[in-house]
């Protein structure tokens, strides 16, 4: 079958809707929202980042972090600490390290049943053409 490249970017659309769908369905019953989970997952990786960092590796505005960091502030999640000049970075609770691990069973679960359907050889060669294109628009 001959698929165009529009029909290529729908379905990944509707892969990463799906998984948005059911990630955000499933750490809930967690009592963290899917936008939440990422956030830590991403202080995770990058302890030192600031938030303007964070908001970028979230796909968010300056604004829609800091509502974020604020309201996982008032939860016990996370603390403000000041790094260098105006920068502000967070430090991540014992609540919300505990919190990320309980999300990462419920993320591998639900990939499981999205992703899982692929044998090992299909997610390398996917991971490796989704990795492509987007070498091709980093390139630019």
């Amino acid at each position: 079958m001959t698929r165009s490249r529009q029909d290529v970017a729908q379905l990944i659309k509707r892969v990463q809707g799906t998984h948005h769908r059911l990630l955000d369905a499933a750490l809930s019953e967690r009592g963290v929202t899917l936008v939440q989970w990422d956030a830590l997952r991403h202080l995770a990786h990058h302890p030192d980042a600031s938030l303007h960092d964070l908001a970028q590796r979230t796909f968010q505005s300056d604004q829609a972090f800091g509502t974020l960091a604020r309201r996982m502030e008032e939860r016990g999640l996370v603390e403000r600490t000041s790094g260098p000049g105006r920068v502000v970075r967070l430090v991540m609770t014992d609540a919300g390290r505990s919190l990320l691990e309980q999300g990462r069973s419920v993320v591998d679960d639900v990939l499981a049943s999205t992703v899982g359907h692929l044998s090992q050889r299909e997610l390398d060669q996917l991971g490796e053409l989704l990795a492509r294109v987007l070498d091709g628009v980093n390139a630019d």
